[in-house]
């Protein structure tokens, strides 16, 4: 009995078919607009709101949000941010994160918007990021003010 040999081309045509299939699982893996937060071990799969129009949406109209997932602004510069809870269907923790990568300033549980207009959340204090989690999940893994988070993005 012959044993079994690949063609030159048959070997080509699955090293391409290996390379390929690599290239996707990476951009599967890191795609754009993704990223993670963490703190103190516990990390939090995050889409990414850079653009004016994907900070406007935010987290509108979502009716769920894992427990590890959240939503980070990014913004050019620290400044004061206030944010609000229009059309938003969940309630939120919403975390103020300067450049350093500290935490500035919490709002634990913000509930939904039900008045017109939506009152804002006023953190007084300048910041680069802000972060948006399921309510409650902050005082679950115990974020507070003052501690560092490792943002990848």
């Amino acid at each position: 009995m012959k044993g079994f040999t690949l063609s030159a081309l048959q070997k080509k045509v699955g090293l391409v078919i290996l390379i390929l299939g690599l290239c996707l699982a990476g951009f599967l893996v890191i795609r754009p607009g993704r990223g993670r937060v963490c703190f103190r071990g516990t990390c939090f799969s995050i889409e990414l709101a850079r653009t004016a129009a994907e900070q406007a949406k935010g987290l509108m109209f979502r009716k769920e949000l894992g427990q590890d997932q959240g939503l980070l602004f990014v913004f050019d510069q620290e400044k004061i941010l206030p944010f609000w809870m229009k059309n938003t269907l969940i309630p939120l923790d919403i975390i103020w994160i300067n450049r350093e990568q500290k935490v500035v300033f919490i709002e634990e549980m913000a509930r939904p918007c039900v008045q017109d207009p939506c009152p804002l959340i006023d953190p007084k204090t300048e910041a680069r990021y802000v972060w948006e989690i399921p309510g409650g999940r902050a005082r679950a893994v115990g974020l507070k003010v003052g501690d560092q988070l490792e943002l990848k993005y």
